[in-house]
């Protein structure tokens, strides 16, 4: 995809920075807002929702079409473009027509792929620089088809969002991180730039600061920030909105690190760290080909002896013990657990395939209900 980066989306260099509230509530507070980052130097577009997605309808759904015109006068005093969310053709042609600068699709409109054809087409034509959040749910396929329709409609300045995801369990997080699927998203579409929205995915102002260093460690093209000018008395999201002030010592506190350096020491010494992982994780791979065929070894044994593939006790101690092993290794065990499962898992599949074959080639008697695990 031939994608125009960010830094030439005529808003400023470097990491692009997005701020401004969640809602436009009343041409007041915008204004009080976007003054107020005006002034911090900081913002390179004002972001505010007009219309908003609530999960209840007795919830603040934003001031809708009539803050457009609010929005005409905060580029007017402070010259900061602005940016708003769209979730239908009619808000993206009001848009379009009321001079907005940049929009994005949030992760409710990003999770139908009707409603996604439906305002692609509607800014078909334009050269506006469109965003696409993430959906809710971790779907990678989800966001890059999303990402995709932007791009069919002939759009070509574009950015992903990561907001996080909507967790299942309860977590310190409003929505879950998951930073893989970020880089996913980047080692599928390697031109896309990949913006982060630190406010939505910490859910409350003081892991803000962290979850947005994290990003820029990350090497994300820029961050957009939810920035009030009375938090305590916002209509929407008051637990994650900074003030401007909160907002401009934290742009100053954030370290923005290059992705690379010239620096000759520095590439050689990383060149032999990096082939040091190479040479791990090749290992790494040749010891799991290993296992794999040693269970495949244990499907067709457990089959010849009528015996379950999958016994409780023999699991709960390979994830304990496998654990425990883990962190008396410095490794952080919750990291451990999910490489244990996915490995357990990938084992289980290879020998049911193996039995199948079996059972197929009437190889296998019934299967008992003893026996040993791996």
């Amino acid at each position: 995809m031939d994608i125009v980066q960010t830094g030439s989306w005529g808003f400023g260099e470097g990491p692009l920075i997005i701020a401004g509230p969640c809602s436009a509530e009343s041409e007041e507070q915008l204004m009080a807002t976007a003054r107020a980052l005006k002034a911090t130097g900081r913002v390179h577009l004002l972001r505010a929702g007009l219309w908003k997605p609530r999960s209840r309808p007795s919830s603040f759904t934003g001031e809708g079409f009539r803050a457009l015109e609010w929005l005409r006068r905060v580029k007017a005093e402070t010259g900061l473009p602005v940016a708003v969310e769209v979730a239908s053709p009619e808000h993206a042609r009001a848009a379009i027509e009321a001079g907005v600068d940049a929009v994005w699709l949030g992760a409710r409109t990003v999770s139908n792929p009707f409603s996604v054809d439906a305002i692609a087409a509607a800014l078909r034509g334009t050269d506006m620089p469109v965003m696409v959040k993430n959906p809710l749910s971790p779907d990678l396929d989800l966001w890059v088809g999303a990402i995709e329709r932007v791009y069919s409609a002939g759009i070509r300045k574009i950015a992903a969002i990561h907001r996080g995801f909507t967790p299942y369990d309860k977590s310190r997080y409003r929505n879950l991180p998951k930073w893989e699927l970020a880089i996913e998203l980047r080692s599928r579409i390697p031109s896309l730039p990949v913006i982060c929205d630190p406010s939505h995915m910490s859910g409350k102002a003081s892991l803000v600061p962290e979850t947005a260093q994290k990003a820029l460690d990350m090497n994300m093209a820029g961050l957009m920030i939810e920035v009030h000018h009375d938090p305590a008395r916002a209509l929407s999201d008051k637990e994650q909105q900074l003030t401007p002030d909160e907002f401009d010592k934290m742009m100053g506190s954030l370290l923005f690190r290059s992705s690379t350096s010239g620096d000759i020491g520095f590439i050689n010494h990383l060149e032999e760290l990096r082939n040091r992982i190479d040479s791990i994780d090749h290992q790494l791979i040749g010891l799991l080909a290993s296992r794999m065929r040693i269970s495949e070894e244990m499907g067709e044994y457990k089959c010849r002896s009528g015996v379950t593939v999958f016994q409780l006790e023999r699991w709960l101690e390979i994830l304990e013990s496998r654990t425990q092993h883990g962190i008396s290794e410095g490794l952080d065990s919750e990291f451990v657990g999910k490489v244990i499962r996915m490995i357990h898992e990938e084992s289980i599949r290879c020998q049911d395939v193996v039995i199948k074959k079996l059972h197929d080639a009437g190889g296998c008697p019934p299967a008992g209900s003893d026996g040993e695990n791996e």
